[in-house]
């Protein structure tokens, strides 16, 4: 295990005066009176005293330099020079952006369900066959929706002669009204001119003035009855427009859900919605097709856009209109994202890039490399991006000493990625080195020696 000269330096000047303690002889005795007549027998120590004192200073000595290693080095280890990768601390251009590796799908897809569902009959066309807007592609049968339609026929039916019966009838109730206002204005006519003949009578005493009053109350009771059958007349006539407004609309109501069961049992003969390549189309005759069941697509053979896979974590950088380059051959191709689909499935998302000049010879399913710009290119410190990111998440890196002798622990600020180089935001100056190989037997240690 290495260390620096000055560490080296401190190391020894702990033990030794650790030593000097430990084996500092007490002081001499200080001079008394008589000492020049009498002779001082010096007392001895025992061996065995002193070889405990000897191996103690040993014990603190050791203990002392562990000490001073574990405060000043850190947890160390030796490695092999050979094993690790050294890189470079560059100024240079960064340029944000991601790889990703879409597929060609059809801009456009019109998807072919059936409607009520039943037993495939014939099929009139193959899987992968260009068809045009109303062609023909597979005969079904459900009987029990074609005894329903049969079943809201006779129901419209009976509607509608139940609807004329009742404007029947209420066309004979409007005469009849008509027949009594005849005869009750015919009867007033007629007590009208009898009045006026009687009183005459009865100014020259011919008849009794009995016979004029009658007459006058039959006369009062006539307009009576008049009146009475104008209202009923009238509310009659209103209740009658409100019931045939009520019919009319129950019997279009009937109409309109009779066009719809034919519109479905005419369904049953599946046609092209639109123009292109019928594809997933995979039923076979007497196969029973479920109500909504899915029989195939048809796409647009003459657009394609890719489909691309993000990672979620650029999910908030990503946004409509964002541009992005495909290479196909010796050509470069710009692209702009689409849509993008919010959900995250397995840790990606979803979006889809348009070609501003689309590629010829493209098929559906092919897949192409794709670089998509998150940002401006920039001025910036740069390190190559390298398997270590995984251990430190971005946040240390091993700084490699002038003379590769060892590397230490060191925490870093680090921004952008891309395939290639790092941002580097704080911790690490232009012309220092790093190690950018895997830390994953560094991890927990603070200084690396590089033998």
């Amino acid at each position: 295990m290495r260390h620096s000269p000055h560490q080296a330096q401190l190391k020894e000047k702990i033990v030794s005066k650790v030593s000097q303690i430990a084996t500092n002889s007490p002081d001499p005795a200080v001079s008394i009176s008589g000492q020049a007549m009498d002779r001082v027998v010096a007392k001895r120590r025992p061996i065995g005293r002193i070889l405990a004192y000897v191996a103690a200073a040993v014990v603190l000595a050791a203990f002392v330099w562990w000490l001073a290693t574990m405060l000043l080095g850190g947890r160390s280890l030796s490695v092999n020079a050979q094993k690790v990768f050294v890189s470079p601390v560059t100024v240079g251009t960064f340029e944000d952006f991601i790889p990703l590796r879409g597929r060609l799908v059809p801009r456009s897809t019109v998807y072919l369900d059936a409607i009520e569902g039943g037993r495939v009959e014939q099929v009139l066309v193959e899987d992968g066959t260009l068809v045009e807007a109303g062609d023909p592609i597979a005969l079904l049968s459900n009987t029990n929706l074609q005894l329903e339609v049969l079943g809201r026929e006779a129901a419209v039916t009976e509607q509608l002669n139940n609807m004329r019966t009742i404007e029947l009838q209420l066309e004979q109730n409007r005469l009849s009204h008509k027949r009594n206002l005849v005869e009750i204005d015919y009867q007033i006519v007629r007590l009208n001119r009898s009045i006026e003949r009687q009183r005459e009578l009865a100014e020259t005493n011919l008849v009794s003035q009995s016979a004029v009053e009658e007459l006058q109350d039959e006369l009062e009771y006539y307009l009576r009855r008049r009146e009475v059958t104008l209202e009923s007349q009238e509310t009659d006539a209103r209740m009658q427009v409100q019931q045939l407004q009520q019919l009319r609309d129950a019997g279009e109501q009937l109409q309109t859900s009779l066009a719809f069961a034919r519109k479905n049992l005419e369904d049953l003969n599946v046609r092209a919605p639109v123009g292109g390549k019928l594809s997933g189309f995979n039923i076979e005759v007497g196969e029973s097709i479920e109500r909504g069941g899915r029989l195939g697509q048809i796409d647009d053979p003459n657009g394609y856009k890719l489909n691309v896979d993000i990672d979620e974590f650029y999910l908030g950088r990503v946004d409509l209109q964002q541009v992005a380059a495909a290479e196909l051959g010796n050509r470069s191709y710009d692209l702009a994202v689409a849509k993008i689909y919010p959900q995250v499935n397995g840790g990606q998302f979803e979006v889809d890039m348009v070609f501003d000049e689309e590629p010829a010879g493209i098929r559906r399913g092919q897949t192409m490399q794709v670089r998509l710009t998150l940002g401006d290119n920039t001025d910036a410190v740069l390190i190559p991006n390298g398997s270590f990111y995984q251990e430190t998440g971005g946040n240390w890196v091993f700084v490699v000493s002038a003379d590769s002798t060892e590397a230490v622990k060191r925490s870093v600020r680090l921004g952008r990625r891309n395939t290639d180089f790092i941002e580097v935001l704080d911790g690490l100056e232009a012309g220092e080195r790093v190690i950018t190989s895997p830390y994953t037997s560094y991890v927990g240690m603070d200084r690396l020696t590089l033998d």
